[in-house]
């Protein structure tokens, strides 16, 4: 006789009471994201739903650590992954979200923050901010690929199978089309976190990594599609990523302080957003210097 399937049962969402995913992301996208992307085979497969969950296809793989990111085949394997995962067919439009997502971040937060918050961050001057590389990296960027993209790559969301070496890409809250640049651009500032210290709330950008290391993962990305890639073509999306680097300090900065409001979990949200806006403003006269203030 087979053996019973081990699952998986999602099911009252623990941070909805808390309103995290009505401010944060849509849960019915999420879901229907769910079972569209485990219909192309990634991630656990849709056994069932239910009012308030679903059950899902339990994977026998553990979390990758934060350390995984460095090993150069767990790298590699995450990048082909990627890159899979980026060609994933979403049914509807393919309208980049990111920039209209960061704005209706901005009006939540604004209308959250106290007087001194909404100084200390600058939030006056964020859809300023939002609008320029809106500007400067995307609408005068004609031909940057458009993808299916994850946009929360850490390392917590990548999983591993240690006998067969397979890589899984899980949880789609974040999941929508947008630049395949900045998909990869979060994945390497991810880098710089490690959720399971003592300080999780901590970020140490000097493991950010190096040109090097940012090359290869590239290089891996693009021949994920089986042809040896242009050297014109690594450098260009190299040089891209680097940029919406931006975009992802201010993305998960305000983030940070929606979060801080409505999550009642054990993390310092508020000082993980001043470190992704400092960030932010140190990296943009070098990153956009033709539009540094």
């Amino acid at each position: 006789m087979d053996s019973v399937p081990v699952i998986v049962v999602s099911g009252n969402w623990p941070n909805d009471s808390e309103g995290v995913g009505d401010l944060l992301f849509n849960r019915k996208d999420e879901i229907r994201t769910f079972e569209v992307v485990s219909r192309y085979g990634h991630g656990p497969k849709l056994l069932g739903r239910f009012a308030g969950g679903r059950i899902e296809e339990f994977i026998n793989a553990r979390m990758l650590s934060a350390a995984d990111l460095r090993e150069t085949a767990v790298s590699a394997r995450v990048a082909a992954k990627l890159r899979e995962f980026h060609c994933i067919n979403i049914p509807g439009d393919r309208n980049v979200v990111i920039w209209d997502r960061m704005r209706n971040w901005l009006r939540q937060a604004k209308s959250m923050c106290t007087s001194e918050d909404s100084a200390e961050f600058c939030l006056d001057n964020i859809e300023a901010e939002i609008n320029l590389m809106e500007y400067e990296l995307h609408k005068e960027r004609k031909k940057q690929e458009i993808g299916f993209c994850h946009n929360d790559l850490q390392y917590g969301n990548v999983m591993i199978d240690e006998d067969t070496n397979a890589i899984t890409i899980i949880d789609y809250e974040y999941a929508s089309y947008n630049p395949v640049a900045y998909d990869i651009a979060n994945h390497f500032c991810e880098m710089a976190a490690n959720y399971h210290s003592e300080t999780p709330h901590i970020l140490d950008y000097t493991l950010y990594p190096g040109e090097e290391e940012r090359r290869r993962f590239i290089h891996n990305y693009l021949s994920a599609s089986g042809k040896e890639p242009k050297e014109e073509d690594i450098k260009q999306l190299l040089d891209d990523a680097e940029k919406y680097t931006l975009a992802s300090h201010l993305f998960w900065g305000l983030w940070g302080i929606i979060s801080g409001y409505v999550n009642k979990i054990d993390f310092d949200y508020t000082e993980y957003s001043r470190q992704r806006f400092k960030q932010y403003w140190l990296q943009k006269p070098k990153l956009l210097s033709s539009f540094s203030s």
